[in-house]
């Protein structure tokens, strides 16, 4: 166990599921990464249609996972740390394929990906002290929902030239920025919350 998790103020910050790997909801996690890099491919391929069918498989399977977890018993502690990556990874490598497809511009991507190279360092840094996962912000949980939500309406909005397409498309890089600014503000914070518990750590050595 943690030696972080002994009061209430720090288990929010490394919640206790149980230490099982193999369940069905950790095995739909695990096909949900993997279905990512085909979606990245289908979209720089511009194989625009077969990357929407795949991406709505993906996306319905994390409602799927999530609801087999609780029904039956079987959060664990590596589900609880897919679901985010998965995230993660479902954004930078769908934006990483938007931009080769010259559907987004490289600087939103960058944007993004920068965000998530802080916010590796960090969880890194933490966990070498004993940390779990910082709890969720709902400005992180917003600023991930628009770039999700993103990804879907820029590769229908590229299936025409239409004056309705295009207006889809202008919608869908503004429904991106917001994302990535909500992201970088959700950073931040994160970034707060990771140094109050260093400084924490770092009193608690002084005393």
């Amino acid at each position: 166990m943690s030696k972080h998790t002994h009061n209430g103020e720090d288990e929010a910050f490394s919640p206790e599921p149980k230490n099982i790997i193999w369940t069905v909801p950790n095995a739909i996690s695990f096909l949900r990464i993997l279905s990512i890099p085909v979606i990245a491919v289908l979209i720089s391929k511009r194989y625009l249609v077969w990357s929407l069918i795949v991406l709505a498989i993906s996306s319905a399977s994390d409602g799927v996972d999530g609801y087999i977890a609780r029904k039956f018993d079987q959060v664990s502690r590596i589900g609880q740390i897919l679901d985010p990556i998965a995230d993660r990874l479902l954004i930078i490598f769908s934006m990483l394929a938007l931009g080769w497809a010259q559907i987004l511009p490289w600087w939103l991507l960058i944007a993004v990906g920068s965000r998530d190279v802080v916010m590796l360092g960090e969880v890194l840094l933490l966990s070498d002290r004993d940390y779990g996962p910082l709890p969720v912000h709902f400005v992180g949980k917003a600023g991930t929902a628009l770039l999700l939500m993103s990804v879907p309406v820029l590769i229908v909005a590229d299936l025409s030239g239409s004056t309705f397409f295009q207006v889809l498309h202008l919608i869908g890089v503004a429904g991106a920025i917001w994302g990535a600014v909500l992201y970088w503000c959700a950073g931040l914070i994160y970034i707060m919350q990771g140094h109050a518990l260093l400084s924490k750590d770092k009193r608690r050595a002084n005393a």
